[in-house]
């Protein structure tokens, strides 16, 4: 398709873009690096047979050329399913195939099975950046609308993206997740000391108790992990899967593509006892955020879980000088450890007009009600009133 002086085509995977045209855009120079939209990483995804047409994740990633140069793109995939998006829509979906509609395919904007802000709208930076916004927003809804697909939902994108959208007519939607900041601290103990006395001596307590097995904490990074690390890290990975999802979205194929192509960006914190790994979690570093990405364990010590996955990655931010920790989606239970609630946003392109307007006016509540909410939780901060 061709709009004035842009063309858009779509690619069936990411191993047949050009890795610099992608990186060029996902990551300019100048802005935080964000590992996930990668082209490495999303190659990983496909490679590894994670993201694929036979587990509902068929790549049909949106190019928007200008003079033969690709200055805008999006990770799109046509999905079957609803699954390992973490916004959810299956009403949606039941709603419009009870009134005769299908729902399935539908076009999906995001980083395969990760609830992570980082942009969506790949955006060559200048000048014309809002041009090519606005035409790649365009294409979105042409690729939707000519493709006969329900709908097209982009997923976790930052604010501005979220703002500009809205503006073109795409359907605005909040939630919300729980991130740590750094304010500046100089060890975990500087940031408890921000938090109130019985908090502190709560999260006090819980450290403790998390180790007081004879377990032992390492950081391991992507450099320093063998794949006996990685093979520890998978059963892990199995456990909790298999009890969240059902089943796990990433291949053992996967693991190893990310170590061996993207070690700098990876930190693996496992628990040891007796010498033998029985947990682990699995963080991706950003230029400013460090990630908390999938965690499991073969034996269950209490609070483990909150020392490998909060603690230990507040304590290497703390340590790397990151401003953010960014533990996952979900997760009220973060809000009295120092995690804070942000909203996420995401915009959608409903094809039908009358579904279009019922959606709408859902969306209208459903943000008002989140508004509400974080506004209560952030009366609950851990944080010293004085």
């Amino acid at each position: 398709m061709t709009e004035g002086t842009f063309s858009a085509r779509t690619a069936p995977s990411m191993a047949a873009i050009a890795p610099v045209e992608w990186d060029a855009i996902a990551n300019p120079k100048g802005q935080p690096y964000n590992p996930f939209v990668s082209h490495a990483f999303l190659n990983a995804l496909e490679e590894s047979g994670s993201a694929s047409a036979e587990t509902g994740w068929a790549p049909h990633h949106i190019l928007l050329e200008r003079d033969n140069k690709v200055v805008a793109a999006a990770p799109a995939y046509l999905k079957s399913h609803s699954q390992g998006e973490y916004v959810f829509d299956y009403g949606w979906a039941e709603a419009f195939e009870n009134a005769g509609g299908r729902y399935y395919p539908k076009l999906q904007l995001s980083v395969p099975f990760t609830p992570v802000t980082g942009p969506r709208l790949l955006i060559s930076p200048g000048d014309d950046a809002e041009l090519y916004r606005t035409a790649l927003a365009s294409a979105i809804a042409q690729v939707t609308d000519q493709s006969a697909l329900s709908s097209a939902h982009i997923t976790f994108l930052p604010k501005p993206d979220w703002d500009a959208l809205g503006r073109l007519g795409f359907l605005q939607r909040t939630d919300q997740q729980f991130h740590w900041q750094n304010k500046g601290y100089e060890s975990f103990e500087d940031f408890l000391a921000a938090l109130s006395s019985a908090k502190r001596k709560a999260l006090r307590r819980e450290r403790a108790r998390a180790v007081e097995d004879g377990i032992e904490i390492k950081w391991i990074t992507g450099r320093e992990a063998t794949e006996a690390d990685w093979d520890a890290f998978w059963v892990f990975y199995q456990d909790t899967g298999a009890r969240k999802w059902g089943y796990p979205y990433l291949t053992r194929p996967f693991f190893s593509l990310l170590a061996k192509r993207m070690a700098d960006d990876v930190l693996l914190i496992f628990a040891y006892r007796d010498g033998q790994p029985i947990a682990g979690a699995l963080n991706m570093v950003g230029g400013d955020t460090i990630y908390g990405r999938y965690w499991g364990c073969t034996e269950h010590h209490k609070f483990l879980h909150f020392e490998l996955c909060y603690y230990q990655a507040i304590d290497y931010a703390i340590a790397k000088c990151l401003k953010t920790v960014e533990a996952g989606a979900q997760g009220g239970h973060k809000l009295v450890r120092g995690y804070e609630p942000v909203t996420t946003y995401s915009a959608h392109w409903i094809a039908d007009p009358n579904f279009r307007t019922a959606v709408d006016n859902y969306l209208e509540q459903e943000r008002r009600h989140v508004a509400e909410d974080q506004t209560h939780l952030k009366r609950h901060l851990p944080f010293r009133k004085d």
